[in-house]
C-alpha cells in the first residue's frame, strides 16, 4: 500500500473530491484524518471506513485549524480540497464574493499550510497536494471569474510553497480538475434554468465526452501524495477529460 504507515489530512471530506481523497488515502494504507464542517458527512464516511479519523473543521477559523494540526502531531501528507464555485463576470461579481472566494479557496489553504509545514520540515519530509482547477491560469472560462482567479492563486502558491522547501523534503503539487461529478456540481445543475442543457453543456467540455468521477481525482492524489510522487513537486497537474489539450 502506497501511503502506509503516513498520517495524511484531508480537508472538505464530507463529499466530493475530498471525500473520494479520503477513502483513497484510507484504502491506500495511510492514517486519515478526514476534516468538514459537515458531522453528517463525517459521521456517514466514519460508518464506511471503519479506522479513518474525523474531525470538525472550519478552515476559515485560524484556531480550529491551529488546534487540529497540534492535536495530529505529525502530518506527512496534507490534501488541501477546501472550495466554493461562485458565478460571475468582474463586472458582475462583487468586491464581497471575490473576498469570500478568497478565503475559501486561497486562505484556508494558506492556514493550513503554515499549521503542516513546520512537522514537515522538522521531519524533512512531506507531500502537499492543493485542489486547484483547470478554470484558473490554465484556462479562461466565461461566467467564472471569482473561481478563476483563486484557482490560479492556487497555483502560484503551490509552485512558490515547492520553491521554498524542495531543499528539505517537502513537495507542493497543484491538482487541476476538469468538470468532475460531485454534489456541488449536480446542485449548480439542479439550480440552471433548463438542468438537461445545463448538464449537456457541462459534459461537452471534456473531449472524453463524460464528466470525471471524483475517484479519478483521488486517484491522481494517492499518486501525488506517494514516494512514486518523489520526483515531482511544483506542477500542476490537469485531471481534465482532455479539456486543456
Amino acid at each position: 500500500m502506497r501511503l502506509q504507515g503516513k498520517t495524511a489530512v484531508v480537508t472538505a471530506a464530507g463529499a466530493g473530491i475530498g471525500r473520494a481523497a479520503a477513502l483513497a488515502f484510507h484504502a491506500e494504507g495511510a492514517r486519515v484524518w478526514a476534516t468538514d464542517i459537515d458531522s453528517g458527512a463525517l459521521q456517514a464516511l466514519s460508518v464506511q471506513a471503519p479506522g479513518l479519523s474525523t474531525a470538525l473543521l472550519d478552515v476559515r477559523d485560524d484556531r480550529e485549524v491551529t488546534a487540529l494540526f497540534e492535536r495530529i502531531g505529525r502530518c506527512d501528507v496534507l490534501l488541501n480540497a477546501v472550495g466554493i464555485v461562485q458565478n460571475g463576470s468582474v463586472l458582475e461579481s462583487s468586491l464581497d464574493e471575490f473576498a469570500l472566494a478568497w478565503d475559501v479557496n486561497v486562505a484556508s489553504m494558506i492556514r493550513t499550510l503554515r499549521a503542516a509545514l513546520p512537522g514537515m520540515l522538522a521531519a524533512g519530509a512531506g507531500s502537499i497536494v492543493n485542489v486547484a482547477s483547470v478554470a484558473s491560469s490554465i484556462t479562461g472560462v466565461a461566467n467564472r471569474c471569482a473561481y478563476g482567479t483563486t484557482k490560479a492563486a492556487v497555483i502560484g502558491l503551490s509552485k512558490s510553497v515547492a520553491a521554498d522547501f524542495v531543499a528539505r523534503g517537502v513537495r507542493c503539487n497543484a491538482l487541476c480538475p476538469g468538470t468532475v461529478d460531485t454534489p456541488s456540481l449536480r446542485a449548480r445543475i439542479a439550480a440552471a434554468a433548463d438542468p438537461e442543457a445545463a448538464l449537456a453543456r457541462f459534459v461537452a467540455r471534456q473531449p472524453v465526452n463524460r464528466l470525471g468521477r471524483a475517484e479519478e481525482v483521488a486517484a491522481a492524489a494517492v499518486f501525488l501524495a506517494s514516494d512514486d510522487a518523489a520526483f515531482i513537486t511544483g506542477q500542476a497537474i490537469a485531471v481534465d477529460g482532455g479539456w486543456t489539450i
